[in-house]
């Protein structure tokens, strides 16, 4: 949900992650009925839009784009419970930040980018990689990316420096990030794949991930 309203409104890339972040982090601290957790992002990308945007989607446009699944009042209901329970804690380190200085270390290319950023995109909706760092994470992804492109396993030391992480370190997550990839097409959760399908994003979810990393 959160990705295709993202990429319907054009927003930015730090907007897509402090989104996730801020689902996160509410919902591990207050329990919210099924029903509401559609309200729970849209409110989120409210909040999200409102640090880090320039020109912010008024509040009927995120309802209409829900279905008109809640009123203005439920959004804005939540909205307060929502910077009241993360005590208004907005500025977060989420993966965006460190890719940004990473892939400058990487001296990055727009294929690498582009095929680092859907790696990580397809992250943001899985349970389990909340257990890495967003350092870690970040790191992994543009690893994981390089090696594609190179056809074998690639860390360099400048890298290594500036992320302050071995291929080693990397390993476990960036297996978990091929796996992701390589079912990305499939289930209900199909959105990243459809983004990184087209011209614009470089047709980086074509691509074939680097398997061999698998048996390494």
């Amino acid at each position: 949900m959160e990705c295709k309203v993202h990429y319907k409104f054009e927003l930015m890339e730090e907007t897509l992650f402090l989104t996730v972040n801020l689902i996160d982090r509410f919902l591990a601290i207050k329990q919210i009925a099924r029903k509401k957790l559609q309200l729970v992002g849209v409110t989120a990308m409210l909040l999200a839009c409102k640090y880090e945007e320039v020109s912010v989607p008024v509040i009927e446009d995120l309802i209409l784009i829900s279905d008109k699944a809640y009123t203005r009042k439920e959004v804005l209901d939540m909205e307060k419970l929502m910077t009241n329970v993360l005590q208004f804690n907005l500025s977060v380190p989420t993966p965006y930040v460190f890719m940004r200085r990473f892939l400058k270390a990487a001296q990055s290319n727009k294929k690498l980018e582009l095929l680092s950023y859907f790696l990580i995109e397809l992250c943001l909706v899985e349970y389990e990689m909340l257990k890495f760092p967003p350092s870690l994470l970040a790191a992994a992804a543009i690893f994981t990316a390089q090696c594609r492109i190179s056809g074998c396993k690639h860390w360099s030391k400048t890298s290594e420096w500036y992320t302050s992480y071995s291929e080693e370190q990397l390993m476990e997550c960036s297996r978990m990030m091929i796996g992701f990839h390589q079912k990305a097409g499939t289930g209900k959760l199909t959105g990243v794949q459809r983004k990184y399908s087209t011209s614009k994003y470089g047709y980086a979810a074509k691509s074939e991930p680097p398997t061999f990393l698998l048996e390494a």
